[in-house]
């Protein structure tokens, strides 16, 4: 077993607390939220705008780049950082959650679908999944998993629980890259039981790190939030906690308060692509028509280059006559509100105020949304 992964709690305030997670590419700071670029891209930035607003860490789908450009080439070109031209670290998810929404065909080898691309047949198992992650090369790649959709019968939660475990074996027999750690992901659904036996046997196979997968796909947020809870509790403290695919304000904070470090999701670029614009002050749509006129930026508290430079009139006209620029500009905004959410928790954990802090953005951001 390969670690390349160390991770230390910095300080606590109850349950959520702030860590250090040393990688191969550079230390992170947690909580905090990794920019989802599936394509070794985030949709419509540069690793620049990366950077600028506040990126540590970033992901990758391993689904997607195994089909095109193909993972020797990647290779090639110097691994995902030196391809896209990115010096921080990286994880790559190893592409269940697409082969979830595929519909494929599964058994105990592995998974069977069709390319999004060319239609082709695809065959992945946990083996060919590590593999690709080794050729690749980013920091953190993470097990393949098996995701199912919420609520489900009982016997198919259990039945992914224990299939995840042993395809998490045979990703442990052959993962050897030595500068990459290795997460294993617990499943489970929302049930408190299965969601602390999957913690329980992920942990004890001794992973870097863990990936709390199989939600954020419709499931309430307080059964999320009591999935989460039973997991954490049978994790070892001195290893980072990923919430898989979770993107949203409230749903983020909920995460960290029961002491979660990582956060990923398309939410803030997906939105922004849209015209939705989100703010500590709550989420709106920029096309309604009372802000043709308008000579504000985006967001009042916000000094991201777009919120600096832009006003909401302008931002609204290139939405309207779908310039290419307004997509980059939104996302810019959307990202920062995101990243600079979780660079305050961090700070109110480290004051000893997170409960007051996530009450307030709770307040302010349902106080917009309400009128």
């Amino acid at each position: 077993m390969t670690y390349a992964a160390r991770f230390s709690t910095l300080t606590r305030d109850g349950s959520a607390r702030t860590g250090r997670l040393e990688l191969s590419h550079g230390a992170v700071n947690t909580p905090t939220f990794m920019p989802v670029g599936t394509r070794a891209s985030v949709k419509g930035l540069d690793s620049a705008d990366l950077r600028a607003v506040g990126s540590q860490m970033i992901l990758s789908n391993t689904y997607h780049l195994m089909l095109r450009p193909g993972a020797e080439i990647v290779d090639e070109m110097g691994g995902l950082h030196g391809f896209m031209s990115w010096d921080g670290p990286i994880l790559t998810d190893s592409g269940g959650y697409q082969i979830f929404s595929l519909d494929p065909r599964l058994d105990e080898d592995g998974a069977a679908f069709r390319s999004t691309y060319d239609g082709s047949t695809v065959h992945l198992t946990p083996e060919e999944a590590m593999r690709v992650e080794q050729l690749l090369g980013a920091d953190v790649a993470m097990v393949l998993d098996v995701l199912i959709g919420l609520p489900a019968p009982a016997e198919a939660v259990r039945s992914a629980l224990d299939q995840t475990l042993r395809w998490s074996e045979r990703a442990l027999s052959v993962h050897t890259r030595a500068d990459q750690a290795l997460f294993g992901i617990i499943q489970g659904g929302t049930d408190p039981v299965l969601r602390a036996e999957s913690a329980g046997r992920t942990a004890d196979l001794g992973f870097a790190g863990f990936g709390i997968g199989g939600l954020s796909v419709g499931e309430p947020p307080d059964e999320r939030n009591r999935a989460i809870e039973s997991t954490v509790a049978e994790l070892p403290d001195d290893k980072v906690r990923y919430v898989m695919g979770l993107g949203d304000s409230e749903g983020v904070l909920d995460a960290v308060a029961r002491g979660c470090d990582l956060f990923d999701c398309v939410w803030p670029t997906r939105l922004a692509r849209h015209g939705k614009i989100i703010t500590r002050r709550g989420d709106y749509g920029l096309r309604r028509a009372e802000f043709a006129s308008d000579p504000a930026p985006l967001s009042e508290d916000c000094d991201c280059s777009t919120c600096v430079t832009y006003s909401r009139a302008y931002l609204r006209h290139l939405l309207k006559t779908k310039e290419l620029a307004v997509y980059r500009l939104l996302s810019i905004h959307n990202l920062a509100y995101t990243l600079n959410l979780l660079t305050d928790a961090r700070a109110a954990i480290e004051a000893g105020g997170f409960d007051d802090f996530r009450a307030e953005v709770a307040h302010d951001r349902a106080a917009r949304t309400s009128r």
